[in-house]
């Protein structure tokens, strides 16, 4: 029986056509039916289409065997255990055509191997994006083609990696293309160019190495064995670290691929993001979820509706299965399984955590229903319309992310469109500390016409007024976290806390342009189909208003007339009671309507200093002189001798995006 492993996964990205699957094929020694482009789609076009899974392993070093949990069965004094401790690297081979990043954003931590069961290695795909916290890729590597450098994939899977690991190891790969007598200098002058490019990221300093993983090119002969691949394993080996994995939590397991066994039940092989799962656990698999009918109540026991003797007219798998049914939920009947066997590498397990590659058996039920998706504890997911989420822009992405501009959004397992509302703090919140894993609905917060930076150029919204209205905050200042209100184009089931991704898929593939736009994570999910009527009153954003205008004339010492701050058909009604600043510095309210041209009338509590008497006191004298027919034809709004100097109306409040009544509210 082979000893203990400690398992490690290792995504391998890069440009199409950079070598990573012959990388992959190279340090490999176990490989899935998915691996190495087998697939015949594959194999036409002569690129990697989907993710494929393969594994090496290596003796586990003595500086990880004491770094590891004294629980862990291969940590020093735990107790014989049969054969040698082994550190396995499972890869994970990622299509690099730009056409095909969904399927990397969606699907990049889904690393792993054969994992018995009929060979359950047969894994093809794993399309989810896990909770930030996972941790589940523990190593990329970047595979650039040392005859071309940094691409524009290479430069979008840089971006992936900095948002979904820590660590990064470059491979300069087809070193056997340069010539002989110039190739020292070419590597050297590429891995400059490398440390350059990652000066300015997370990985600053990460190891570089060069290989040539398949000779001679892919025609070439197997004979030709592949350069540097040791030194490579060595690298890695040094670079690994145990990784962190938490089996708290729910249980969560992204899964790739399904099928049955007969006799014996269907079986899900996959990887465990979150949590951990034992023999005779319950899990749930949400994307068999289905709708409940109003009016009937099904059983929990034989699926039956209550008062009938015949099952409800559902999908055969319903029929035949034990335990399929628990209570209603709010969007349908959860679809939940006993686990009977499981098996990681080979191996029967009664238990399984975080990161493990692992395949579960189940009572039956029809594969082709789950081709990849979800599988968790009970009612741990939730089905949500809209998000809130906090959001950081890539840097990378030209232009802005603005307001009501819809993006291609990956989350959970899925990938769908979404609109974008942006809102930060207040602006004397500015400063306040992030907060990433809850959303306080008590605080008020600013709404913002695109996402702020610090790039944000004065001419990039189109014009002043848009750039204006682009930054609500003062001074060009950035908050130092914001968020989005995202609101899905189709239901999405997602864990809480998971990463977000916002990209757009429909950019131009040839022009040399970062696609991913942002990233977050997902805070508050709002459920209820009808949220923007119980839930989005209670998220309070708002719009500061500002408005300026001018006095036209003094009515007496306490009063004056305003125009130019409304529009002729305004209903100035909704604004009685209002406060409003002279620049002369007194404090008005606005009384009532003045005429029918939008000119108003303000009380002034305090009454006109004395400066502000004398700025006005052309009008004021004029008025004074004026016959009682002359004052009504002014009343009426007739032409008259302004101040001699502009004094200016300010005025200012709040007005809340998601309240119905359109209140307008101003500080006290």
């Amino acid at each position: 029986m082979a000893g203990v492993r400690v398992n490690v996964n290792v995504g391998v990205l890069g440009h199409i056509d950079s070598g990573k699957t012959a990388l992959a094929r190279a340090l490999s020694t176990t490989a899935s039916t998915a691996a190495f482009d087998k697939q015949p789609q594959s194999r036409e076009r002569g690129i990697t289409l989907d993710l494929g899974f393969s594994c090496f392993s290596v003796p586990l070093p003595a500086r990880l065997r004491s770094a590891l949990p004294a629980s862990h069965p291969a940590a020093p004094e735990t107790g014989p255990e049969p054969g040698e401790p082994q550190l396995q690297f499972t890869l994970v081979d990622c299509p690099g055509h730009a056409s095909l990043i969904r399927t990397i954003i969606g699907g990049e931590r889904g690393p792993g191997t054969g994992t018995g069961l009929a060979d359950a290695g047969r894994s093809c795909r794993a399309r989810e994006i896990a909770s930030l916290r996972a941790q589940i890729i523990d190593l990329m590597m970047l595979v650039i083609d040392v005859t071309k450098g940094m691409q524009t994939q290479s430069a979008e899977c840089l971006v992936i990696g900095q948002i979904a690991c820590q660590k990064l190891i470059v491979v300069l790969n087809k070193t056997d293309l340069l010539a002989e007598g110039k190739k020292q200098a070419a590597i050297e002058k590429m891995t400059k160019k490398m440390q350059k490019t990652l000066e300015n990221t997370k990985f600053r300093g990460a190891p570089i190495i060069s290989v040539a993983a398949k000779p001679g090119g892919p025609e070439a002969p197997e004979t030709e064995a592949p350069q540097g691949i040791s030194e490579l394993i060595e690298l890695l080996t040094s670079q690994i670290s145990i990784p962190t994995r938490d089996p708290s939590g729910p249980f969560l397991m992204s899964v790739d691929h399904c099928f049955s066994i007969k006799g014996q039940g269907t079986v899900m092989t996959g990887t465990i993001l979150s949590g951990s799962v034992s023999l005779g656990d319950s899990v749930e698999i949400p994307a068999l979820k289905m709708p409940t009918v109003k009016g009937e109540q099904e059983s929990t026991q034989c699926g039956q509706v209550s008062g009938s003797s015949n099952p409800p007219a559902l999908s055969p798998i319903f029929l035949c299965c034990h335990s399929n049914y628990t209570p209603p939920g709010k969007h349908g009947v959860l679809v939940v399984k006993k686990v009977k066997s499981m098996q990681m590498f080979h191996m029967p397990v009664t238990s399984a955590m975080q990161g493990d590659r692992l395949g579960i058996c189940v009572t039956q039920f029809d594969p082709k229903l789950l081709e990849r998706g979800l599988v968790c504890a009970p009612e741990s997911l939730h089905t949500v319309h809209a998000a809130i989420i906090s959001v950081e822009k890539i840097a990378y992405f030209r232009g802005p992310l603005q307001t009501k501009a819809k993006f291609h959004i990956t989350l959970g397992h899925e990938t769908v469109m979404g609109r974008l509302m942006f809102f930060s703090p207040a602006p004397d919140n500015f400063d306040h500390e992030p907060v990433l894993n809850t959303f306080d609905f008590s605080r008020e917060y600013l709404f913002q016409e695109q996402y702020l930076c610090k790039d944000l150029e004065p001419g990039s919204t189109g014009s002043d007024q848009a750039t204006e209205k682009a930054g609500q905050a003062t001074e060009g200042l950035c908050p130092r976290q914001q968020w989005a209100l995202v609101e899905f184009e189709k239901p999405v089931t997602c864990p809480r806390l998971c990463l977000v991704i916002g990209f757009r898929l429909n950019a131009d593939i040839h022009a040399n342009m970062c696609r991913l736009a942002f990233h977050g994570i997902l805070l508050h999910g709002l459920e209820d189909k009808n949220y923007t009527e119980s839930l989005l009153p209670k998220l309070r954003v708002y719009k500061l208003k500002h408005k300026h205008g001018f006095v036209e004339r003094v009515i007496d010492d306490y009063s004056v007339i305003g125009r130019s701050l409304f529009k002729k058909e305004t209903n100035i009604q909704l604004f009685v009671g209002l406060k409003v600043h002279l620049s002369t510095g007194e404090l008005g309210v606005i009384d009532s309507s003045f005429g029918q041209s939008g000119k108003f009338k303000i009380n002034i509590p305090g009454g006109l200093g004395p400066e502000s008497k004398k700025i006005l006191t052309p009008a004021l004298k004029k008025r004074s002189r004026a016959s009682k027919g002359e004052m009504a034809k002014q009343e009426e709004g007739a032409e008259r001798q302004e101040p001699a100097q502009h004094v200016t109306l300010s005025l200012s409040f709040k007005r809340y995006v998601f309240d119905t009544h359109k209140h307008m509210v101003q500080s006290p």
